[in-house]
């Protein structure tokens, strides 16, 4: 059932005249009322009416593609390919659409707010990039909303995010469990046997998906691992610093670091170098993502290069309809290993 302003009057204990108010911006208002017509409004999921134009073409020109941190290259490269593909026919003021990026920082509240706000402003197209968070309660909100925008028209497409079965979305999604496996199988077959592991945030389906990876190389070899080798933190070069450091005073011996990414594989360089020891002579160190610094690096970065440019070029084609969705709406999108001078055998 439709929501209407009176509905959000009614739940806010104000008039209609005062909603309007609140969500024109147009006239004061006390901002304890103004507070408690915004609650009603995220409550009952309330959809503001846009301009005449957008209500007649049932969506804007507006196209909203959400990152976890566009100052990170692996959310800047799939969001700068998206943007790339959504200009063209489609739009009505030329053809050309809006591209916003919203940066939700990681933050669940965030991402469901920067979501509620395309749905009022009636978005054509929505992308959302990366990891999903590990919480039941946040992936039924998010999948709700979800929902609400393909009932209203607009297209959605997750790019590097798990599926959201039920929703209408479109998910293209990456192959983090069997690029982690292959790469943790990579230092296996050069003779390691003590690896330790640098994971993102304990919270984050890519964190869980390329951990279970590397774990399962490990037991497919007979490796059994030992729990300190194992340390979460952020997916930023001074997480793989600390991480390394910590690693190196659990266990001396280690011979190699797996890293969550290719930026806390740097931190783990560095934070080896600084401990006097040399890379790969007495640590090998792999990454994962291939962005790219990854090449430039010293020693350049063994790690498992994931096509984010044509996977967000798709995801935007997808998006603005000018490609079919995959069979099912989902695609896995695999890695390649690329091996580089930081991996080689362990020392003797």
């Amino acid at each position: 059932m439709t929501v209407t302003l009176a509905d959000v009057a009614a739940r806010a204990q104000v008039s209609p005249a005062t909603v309007s108010r609140v969500l024109n911006g147009n006239y004061p208002v006390a901002a304890s009322t103004r507070e408690r017509v915004l609650r009603a409004v995220d409550e009952l999921d309330y959809v503001l009416n846009g301009p005449a134009s957008a209500l007649a073409a049932a969506t804007s020109d507006l196209v909203g593609i959400l990152v976890n941190d566009i100052a990170d290259p692996f959310f800047g490269i799939m969001a700068s390919a998206i943007q790339a593909e959504i200009g063209g026919p489609g739009g009505r003021a030329g053809g050309e659409r809006l591209a916003v990026v919203c940066n939700t920082g990681g933050s669940p509240e965030r991402e469901l707010t920067y979501l509620t706000l395309l749905q009022r402003q009636r978005a054509a197209a929505v992308v959302l990039t990366g990891g999903a968070m590990e919480d039941d309660a946040h992936a039924t909100a998010v999948a709700a909303k979800l929902r609400r925008l393909a009932d209203a028209g607009t297209r959605v497409v997750l790019c590097g995010r798990p599926p959201a079965p039920d929703t209408g979305a479109i998910a293209l999604t990456f192959d983090n469990r069997g690029g982690g496996r292959e790469l943790t199988e990579h230092l296996i077959g050069l003779g390691h046997r003590r690896l330790g592991y640098i994971a993102g945030p304990e919270e984050r389906t890519t964190t869980r998906h390329r951990l279970e990876g590397h774990r399962a190389a490990l037991a497919a070899a007979g490796i059994e691992e030992d729990p300190r080798w194992t340390v979460h933190g952020r997916y930023d070069r001074r997480a793989g610093y600390e991480a390394t450091l910590e690693l190196l005073r659990r266990d001396p011996g280690l011979t190699g670091v797996v890293a969550a990414n290719d930026s806390v594989a740097l931190g783990a360089c560095a934070a080896l170098r600084e401990s006097g020891l040399r890379i790969p002579d007495d640590v090998s160190v792999a990454g994962f993502d291939d962005l790219p610094f990854s090449i430039d690096a010293v020693p350049a970065l063994t790690t498992v290069r994931l096509p984010l440019a044509e996977a967000g070029a798709r995801a935007g084609r997808i998006a603005m309809g000018r490609e079919e969705p995959p069979p099912g709406g989902i695609a896995m999108v695999r890695g390649e290993l690329m091996v580089r001078g930081s991996s080689g055998g362990p020392r003797s």
